[in-house]
Order: structure tokens, then C-alpha cells, then sequence
């Protein structure tokens, strides 16, 4: 029996064909496309958005929430604290463009690892920092950078920043999401109202 192969081009993308069927496909450059997501709480998640949007290979980020028992929570739950969510963001990479380990560097300078169960002017178990591992690849990488951080003495008070095993991200109403580019006045102004720069500056020092 002979089986027909041939090359076809979808878009961007390049299939090998056997007998009729796809079985491989290819990015236009001869590599398999792939993406990852990787989990992050920092307090307030259009911050978050914010930060993690201006890494190169981060595909999208959306804001949303984890690390709590009530299914579908909303907005107003979250925030009045009896779910047990912290606000989240759901960030998409390229590999072979970001590290996850680079996503853990942007995440610890944008958030306070001294304060627990709060972030900035935000305060409740709902705005905890928190790294929401997925494999145990992730929550090794996790670990030797807060370790690192440690290491390096920078801080005189422990860090408290939570270590977990990430559960079901709950994506955020629309009206969360991009909000700093939606509402760039009102972000801005809540921002600096709330201290965030200038609390990350005397953590880490300028950008």
C-alpha cells in the first residue's frame, strides 16, 4: 500500500500529511509552536497586567482569581474577602523567548515580599502575594529564587510571600481586564494614590 505524503501551508503554519491525515505541524521557521501559562498574585491584578504585558515573549496576561474554595467567584466576593481567592493574573509566554525563571525576577520587583496578607494600600488575604507553581519544575525554580533573594540579605524581615500549588484560575469580568490601558486616567491615579511605585523603589531600588 502506498501512502501519499505531501507538505501544505495553513497561514503560518506548515503541515506534514500522510495518507490524508495532519501528523505534524510546524511554525513557519521548522519549530513546533508552543506556549505556557504561568501564575502570579501581587496584589492589585491591573498592576500586575501592567508589569507583566511590558515582557518581551509574554504573549497576553489576564487578571483574574485563585487560591480559593467558592467556584466562579466574582469580583465583589473576591474583594470583600470571604472566598479565600487572592486576585491573580494568568500570564502566557513564548519559552523560547522568556524563562520562567525571567517571569519570577519581573514578578518578585513588582510586588512586597515583607508584607503578609496585603500589598501596597490593598489589604486582606485577598490581595496576598503569591507564586501558584504548576509543575514540580516550577515550584523548584520558585523556591531557589526566593532562596536567592534571601541569600543576598537584601532584606532584614523574612519574606512572606505564599509558595503554592496553583488551583482553578477564575478569569475576571471584562471590565478587569487591560483596565490600565482602558482607563489609563483612573489607573494612574489609583497607582500613585496607593504608593505602589514608590514602595517598590525603596525595596528594590529604580528600574
Amino acid at each position: 500500500m502506498t501512502l501519499i505524503r505531501r507538505w501544505f501551508l495553513y497561514g503560518a503554519v506548515l503541515f506534514f500529511v500522510v495518507g490524508g491525515t495532519a501528523i505534524l505541524s510546524l511554525g513557519s521557521m521548522g519549530q513546533a509552536a508552543e506556549s505556557a501559562k504561568a501564575y502570579f498574585a501581587g496584589g492589585c491584578f491591573w498592576c500586575m497586567e501592567e508589569a507583566f504585558e511590558a515582557v518581551e515573549g509574554v504573549v497576553s496576561v489576564a487578571s483574574g482569581y485563585m487560591g480559593g474554595t467558592v467556584a466562579n467567584p466574582t469580583y465583589a466576593q473576591v474583594s470583600g474577602g470571604g472566598t479565600g481567592h487572592a486576585e491573580a493574573v494568568e500570564v502566557m509566554y513564548d519559552p523560547q523567548k522568556v524563562s520562567y525563571q525571567e517571569l519570577l525576577d519581573v514578578f518578585w520587583r513588582n510586588i512586597d515580599p515583607l508584607t503578609p496578607n496585603a500589598q501596597f494600600c490593598d489589604h486582606g488575604t485577598q490581595y496576598r502575594s503569591a507564586v501558584f507553581y504548576g509543575t514540580d519544575d516550577e515550584k523548584r525554580l520558585a523556591e531557589e529564587s526566593r532562596s536567592a533573594i534571601e541569600r543576598s540579605k537584601k532584606f532584614s524581615r523574612p519574606i512572606v510571600t505564599e509558595l503554592t500549588k496553583g488551583s482553578t484560575f477564575y478569569q475576571a469580568e471584562n471590565a478587569h481586564q487591560d483596565y490600565y490601558k482602558k482607563n489609563p486616567i483612573r489607573y494612574k491615579y489609583y497607582k500613585f494614590n496607593c504608593g505602589r511605585a514608590k514602595r517598590l523603589e525603596i525595596l528594590w531600588g529604580t528600574p
